[in-house]
Order: structure tokens, then C-alpha cells, then sequence
């Protein structure tokens, strides 16, 4: 399939904003993709890259060659030309993989560049996520959804499962199982302002289990085999010896555990989520210690538990581990019994709440009603210093912004870090009329604007950051409104921001 083609349904996708419209152009395009491009295009198609790592960062996509005139590119030729910079390495690994990517961007008309540099930079916000794929998978090979969807929750790739459906149709995806050491996509949970809102969408009676501050981690362990995988399904097993040790202590033969790793200080406190994080990202080099906590228990000693009701995996779950493993987890039928939960879940250093329905299944990768998370909010007003250009979607608005902070010794301002979530149309509209009027330059890339516009930030923590020069950046961050009714000299300070953080 030539990839002007996938680039070209790329755009249409973005165009359209019915569900069934896009659905059929996806579909369209997933039929007339070759077998051996299948796991490429159906990653091009939801927004991703098959790679995961490819080394490739903005600079490089800033730096490109002019479009090529005519197209030659395949979705084939597109994935083998990405593997090879993937696997880049070693002495001139720099050069050469910005070699590859001239060569690859020389090769690729203007509407093509377009897709290339959506996927790179993982900003191709086209409207055609997993969901949307499952469906487009499911009416492209004509299987029934609902095989579509089990085989996604239990092989958790997205390629894997186009390729099934698509070569093999509903025999091949019903050779898809769980098994264990092969991670499953999570279930997920949807946020809520309150406990209130939470128990309204849950239904009650319901179980409250307290939100850690740590890392998702999903544990597969058969006999003396373990394999522990993070929520996006990437294999950290080597980096996790205590949780490996523990999982290896308990009294099974085989499991799959959900939950989550964290590391404590000596009062037996969460320690700030970048600890934990730092820990995981590497074996050894701290003497920071991960404790594993679980919520969940997929399957145990040949018996898969992913559709049983959520009281009955839970029982088994308390029946097998002993209670340090266990995430603390409180019944509530009330409004009351929930924010009582809430309140200790917060005194404890923690981060929230989880409300979950008693009687759901385990539900992949979806952020339905079945589980809902309730954590305090942070606000802070900070200063508009740039924005960028936006892509796919996007493309003509400005969108990205960087944030900053005021430092009242220079009256200057401090970058935190960046954000385009919670824009709306209006809003993308808005600003960039609104920035256009304050611009001091424009490099194609990113708009650099006098600081005068104050925007007020929603997020869920502050980390220590060597990115930027407050050594400081918000988690999560995102746009809530902005404040034209608060000058710059106003917004909220770099101390203020770190004493968040402390």
C-alpha cells in the first residue's frame, strides 16, 4: 500500500468527526493493506509508531529535507526504513541516524511528511485510538467485535490482533489467550471530582482502594519464572529483583497480578512518585527500595479470573497474598464511609482513592464507570512563554505551550514544562489568535511571545527536573482557563512551586 495513501486517510480521519465515518475510512484502509503490512499500518492508523523507541526527537524533525514531488514510499518501505534507525547505536549512531531520517523524510511528499512527523513526535491527534480501531478491525476482516475486543484484553497489542483478525479472521483470534507471561493492556480508571461523583458512577455498595503514588506494575509468574511489565506493557524485570523475590515467595504455582510498586521512607511513608519512577527506570544505583502492593488477581494455578466479578477476584486476591501485599481497601456504601476513606488515604501520604463497582469484570484498557479515581487537584497561574505550532488535528492553531513561573529576584519567569491538554476548540482558537498579537518571533516550530498571558494549570505533582532551569516540572499538567482578569507579575512563583514538591 503506498503510504500517500495512509496518509491520506490520516487526514480524513481528522476531518471527520462521526464515529461511524471514521471507522469506515479505517476500515477501508486496513483491508487494502498487504499481510506483511498489517502491524505497521494498523500502529500508523491508531497515531503510533510499531517501534517503540526510534531515538528520533524534535530537533531532528525540525531539521528536515524539502518534500519529495511524487510519492514512492510503501507502508512497507516506511516500517523498514524506521526499524533501522530504531536499532541505531554506538560510535556516529548521531550521524547516522540523522542520515536515515533525511533520507527517509527526502523520500516523502508534503502530506506524507505531515503523517511522519504525527508519528514521530506522538502528537497525531486524528481521532482513531484503540476503541475506534478494535471497530475498524472488527467490520475490515468481518469478525464479530466482541472477538476483536477479547483478543485485544488478552493479547494487549493492537498489531498483533489486526493481524489475526485480517489473515486468519475469527479462528485466529480465537487462538488468542491468555497466557501467562504475555502482559495484558490494564483496565483503567476514569477520573471524578469527588467521592460523591465517584459512587455515582460505580453504584454502591462499592470497594475504596487507596491510590498509590508508585508505579503500575502487572507481575506473570509461573512456577519459579517471573516477568514483571508496566502499564505499557514493556518488561522491567530486570529492574524489579524485590518484587521478583516476593512474587517467588508466594503460595502459587502460577499468577497474574495487578498493581503497583513503590518506594518508602524509613517512617514507612510513599516517597515523591519521581523516587519511584528513578528506581525502576534502572537496577541499582539507589539505595531506594521498590515494596510491591497488589489490587487485582487475573489468574491463578490454571484458572483464568478476568470475568468474574470483581468481589470474587478480590476474595481470591486477600485468600492467597498475605496482607503487607495488599493495597489497602475499604467498603463503602455510603457518601460518608468513601470520603472517611479518602481522608485516610491522604493523611497516609497517598494519593487518592480508587471507587470500583463490585460486580464488573476486568475490563481492558478502558476508563469506564466500573473504576473511578478521585485525587485532590492542584492549581497554579503561570505565564505563557512560547507555543507551538500544532499537528494532525491541530495543524494551524496554536497549541502546545510552555508554562512559567515568576521569579520574584529577577521579576523574569521560569520554565516548568509544557502542556496541550485541556485545550478545547474554542480555546485553540482563542490562543492563537491571542498569541499572534503577542509574538516576538516565529521559527516555523515554536512562537516565542512577550510573558504577559496568565493561564491558570491544573496538575497532579511536582518533580525535580534537569530539563529545565528551575529544576522543577508539573505532573500532568493541564489548561483549565485563562486569567485575563490577573496581570503576569501576579502568577504564581518558583518557590511556590517547589515548596508543592517538598
Amino acid at each position: 500500500m503506498r503510504f500517500l495513501d495512509l496518509a491520506a486517510t490520516s487526514a480524513a480521519v481528522t476531518a471527520t468527526s462521526g464515529r461511524k465515518a471514521k471507522v469506515e475510512l479505517v476500515a477501508d484502509a486496513l483491508r487494502r493493506l498487504d499481510p506483511g503490512e498489517i502491524a505497521a499500518g494498523s500502529a500508523y492508523l491508531a497515531g503510533e509508531l510499531r517501534q517503540r523507541q526510534t531515538g528520533v526527537g524534535y530537533a531532528s524533525l525540525r531539521d528536515r529535507p524539502p518534500p519529495a514531488a511524487e510519492p514512492t514510499l510503501t507502508v512497507g518501505a516506511v516500517d523498514a526504513a524506521i526499524a533501522e534507525i530504531s536499532v541505531v547505536a554506538g560510535a556516529g549512531s548521531q550521524a547516522r541516524r540523522r542520515d536515515l531520517l533525511g533520507a527517509l523524510f527526502g523520500a516523502a511528499t508534503a502530506d506524507e511528511q505531515r503523517l511522519l512527523i504525527g508519528l514521530f513526535s506522538g502528537e497525531l491527534r486524528q481521532g482513531a485510538q484503540a476503541g475506534l480501531l478494535a471497530d475498524a478491525i472488527a467490520k475490515a476482516a468481518e469478525v464479530p467485535l466482541v472477538a476483536v475486543r477479547r483478543a485485544l484484553l488478552l493479547s494487549g497489542d493492537l498489531k498483533q490482533v489486526a493481524v489475526a483478525a485480517l489473515t486468519g479472521g475469527a479462528a485466529a483470534l480465537a487462538e488468542i489467550h491468555l497466557r501467562v507471561g504475555t502482559p495484558l493492556t490494564p483496565m483503567l480508571a476514569q477520573s471524578a471530582p469527588d467521592v460523591a461523583a465517584a459512587l455515582l458512577a460505580t453504584g454502591a455498595p462499592a470497594a475504596v482502594d487507596v491510590k498509590l503514588d508508585g508505579i503500575r506494575i502487572q507481575v506473570h509468574r509461573s512456577g519459579d519464572e517471573v516477568a514483571v511489565f508496566t502499564r505499557s506493557l514493556d518488561d522491567i524485570t530486570s529492574r524489579m529483583p524485590e518484587v521478583v523475590e516476593a512474587a517467588r515467595k508466594l503460595p502459587l504455582r502460577e499468577a497474574v497480578l495487578d498493581g503497583e510498586a513503590m518506594t518508602l521512607g524509613p517512617d514507612g511513608r510513599p516517597r515523591p512518585f519521581q523516587e519511584t519512577s528513578s528506581r525502576a527506570a534502572t537496577r541499582g544505583g539507589t539505595s531506594a527500595v521498590l515494596v510491591p502492593y497488589f489490587f487485582d488477581l487475573l489468574h491463578l494455578d490454571g484458572t483464568d479470573l478476568l470475568d468474574e466479578p470483581g468481589r470474587v477476584r478480590w476474595q481470591a486476591l486477600a485468600d492467597t497474598l498475605p496482607a503487607p501485599l495488599l493495597v489497602g481497601r475499604t467498603p463503602a456504601t455510603t457518601e460518608e464511609e468513601a470520603a472517611a476513606a479518602f481522608a485516610a488515604a491522604l493523611a497516609a501520604g497517598q494519593e487518592g482513592v480508587v471507587v470500583k463497582a463490585l460486580e464488573a469484570p476486568y475490563d481492558v484498557g478502558r476508563r469506564g464507570s466500573a473504576w473511578v479515581k478521585v485525587k485532590p487537584r492542584h492549581t497554579l497561574d503561570l505565564v505563557v512563554l512560547a507555543v507551538e505550532w500544532g499537528h494532525g488535528r491541530r495543524k494551524g492553531w496554536l497549541s502546545n505551550l510552555h508554562l512559567g513561573a515568576l521569579d520574584p529576584a529577577t521579576g523574569g519567569f521560569v520554565m516548568l514544562g509544557k502542556t496541550f491538554k485541556g485545550l478545547t476548540d474554542e480555546l485553540l482558537r482563542w490562543q492563537t489568535e491571542r498569541f499572534q498579537e503577542l509574538k516576538t518571533g516565529d521559527d516555523g516550530w515554536v512562537v516565542r511571545v512577550r510573558p504577559e498571558q496568565v493561564v491558570e494549570i491544573a496538575f497532579d505533582g511536582v518533580q525535580t527536573s534537569p530539563r529545565y532551569p528551575g529544576g522543577v516540572a508539573l505532573r500532568f499538567a493541564r489548561v483549565l482557563r485563562y486569567r485575563d482578569d490577573k496581570p503576569a507579575s501576579e502568577a504564581d512563583t518558583i518557590e511556590t512551586v517547589r515548596a508543592i514538591g517538598l
